[in-house]
């Protein structure tokens, strides 16, 4: 091959090395640009299974609430644990809370009508709710049954209900008159009038609302 043959082919390969340049180039941008994606993709994917996990459910609380919770007994049969594994008047005996109640219970004979009861929910008077009542006129109502059990039975519903049922609701009662329940969060009011103290204390049979003042059914 002579000399002038000899960088006709240096010159040719030259340009041809000169026109790969772009095409080699856009390749590379090309597969930055998929490896950016693709991780992209993937962080886009992290953070969606991130923002896709459960939150908590405020309205499903499943534990006691209430500042009347710190005076149940932290263990032994009177505790949340304890009253869980007994149906409802036998857990109410078990609270010194609901001396009271349990009292009345038994002046009206539901004991048995209560313990055998299923899936009830019970608003549950404290000592002080009924301590609230001049003493003349509860001895009357401990003394006269038909209205004592008139009175008791107000206070129990024929369904479990949870805290966020008690939001806005209207309730037959086994009394066969209803009651009414409003608040939200941890504040609830029964009829207006009584405070949830502590709310959703669970027995063997019944979803329980301790409440500070005893509900008086419509004469």
């Amino acid at each position: 091959m002579n000399t002038a043959s000899r960088r006709l082919s240096r010159t040719a390969v030259a340009i041809a090395s000169v026109a790969m340049l772009p095409l080699a180039l856009t390749a590379c941008s090309d597969d930055s640009k998929d490896s950016a994606s693709s991780d992209s993709s993937k962080s886009s994917a992290a953070k969606d299974e991130t923002t896709a996990s459960p939150s908590e459910d405020t309205g499903s609380m499943t534990e006691p609430f209430g500042p009347g919770c710190a005076s149940v007994p932290k263990d032994g049969k009177g505790s949340f644990d304890g009253m869980a594994k007994d149906p409802v008047a036998t857990a109410a005996s078990n609270n010194p809370a609901l001396s009271t109640l349990v009292t009345a219970v038994k002046k009206a004979g539901l004991v048995d009508t209560l313990n055998n009861a299923e899936n009830i929910t019970v608003f549950a008077p404290t000592n002080d709710a009924f301590a609230k009542i001049p003493k003349a006129d509860l001895d009357k109502v401990l003394a006269d049954k038909a209205q004592l059990t008139k009175i008791l039975t107000y206070h129990v519903v024929g369904k479990q209900l949870a805290p966020k049922d008690l939001e806005s609701g209207s309730y037959a009662t086994l009394e066969k008159s209803k009651l009414t329940t409003s608040g939200s969060g941890e504040s609830y009011k029964v009829n207006d009038s009584a405070e949830v103290v502590c709310g959703n204390v669970k027995t063997a049979n019944a979803n329980v609302y301790i409440i500070d003042t005893v509900l008086m059914p419509k004469k």
